[in-house]
């Protein structure tokens, strides 16, 4: 059955990751009036957590958050399938990194990086820095169900020269790196709501106290290993800026989850100055106490 599913999907996937993105863009908006009007995909949750943190909104501000986030899931919907296809010139104009010096010196200094990043704006198209760093580059995922479509995302995640692994694998494949000596980059969503019964932490996160996803922080005290923030903002529609955020060049100095803290207050203070492009779709805050 998943091998039927992918031949009867994979030919219209990659067709339309052929078009042009301002045609991509027109589906995308025919996408969002379907989404939004006709079925309604997830629009309690979107709402329910909108109103949750951010009790001071009337109803008519809550609501053009909504339908802006909509618009923007669209988006990234069709700007992943153009990931397939998209030329390397093309993804680098449209997704810029601002300071990659900051970068280069940690890389000077012998030091590796776990890159955290958040729900926030597109992390989709950031692999193509790897063709812009020294370092080898990582990039964790949630391994899918259907063994073809999960070779087509490491595929689409990894067609500029990262390396795509599982949770289960990064700290295995990360101590073996630094044992030959290799520096590596590695790129980790790092605000995923965890299991209730596998946290070892609890924080706020927008006012609300909810489990805390902790592992990027115990990996990089184990390795000892630099933490930084990838901050990603949407400069307009088909277009991203990046900058990274020192959080902590040296892990092992900090407290038990300061890092993690560190983390979440640069994707709170995202949330805030611009909260459509949070991924309201998930359900973040369901562990809430």
């Amino acid at each position: 059955m998943h091998r039927l599913l992918y031949i009867l999907l994979y030919p219209a996937i990659w067709l339309t990751s052929l078009l042009p993105l301002r045609i991509l863009y027109l589906k995308s908006s025919f996408l969002y009036f379907l989404v939004y009007y006709i079925i309604g995909y997830r629009k309690k949750v979107v709402k329910g957590n909108l109103r949750l943190v951010f009790p001071e909104k009337t109803s008519k501000e809550i609501n053009s958050i909504a339908k802006t986030f909509f618009q923007h899931l669209c988006d990234i919907i069709f700007e992943t399938i153009k990931s397939l296809t998209i030329s390397e010139k093309e993804i680098r104009k449209r997704f810029v990194f601002k300071n990659l010096d900051l970068i280069e010196n940690l890389y000077q200094k012998d030091k590796n990086i776990l890159l955290m990043c958040g729900h926030y704006a597109s992390w989709e198209w950031s692999g193509i820095l790897s063709k812009q760093m020294s370092y080898k580059g990582f990039a964790v995922y949630k391994k899918l169900d259907n063994p073809y479509f999960d070779k087509l995302v490491r595929k689409i995640r990894g067609r500029y020269g990262a390396s795509i692994i599982t949770n289960k694998q990064i700290a295995k494949t990360l101590y073996r790196n630094f044992k030959k000596g290799e520096k590596t980059l590695t790129l980790i969503l790092s605000d995923q709501t965890p299991k209730p019964w596998a946290y070892k932490d609890r924080q706020l996160f927008m006012g609300i106290d909810v489990p805390v996803f902790t592992g990027t922080e115990e990996l990089a005290k184990m390795l000892d290993f630099a933490t930084v923030y990838l901050k990603i903002e949407k400069v307009k529609r088909g277009y991203y800026e990046a900058t990274f955020v020192s959080l902590s060049e040296n892990p092992k100095e900090h407290q038990d989850y300061e890092i993690t803290r560190l983390f979440l207050n640069e994707v709170e203070k995202q949330i805030k100055e611009n909260p459509p492009y949070y991924l309201w779709s998930h359900k973040r805050w369901k562990h809430r106490s």
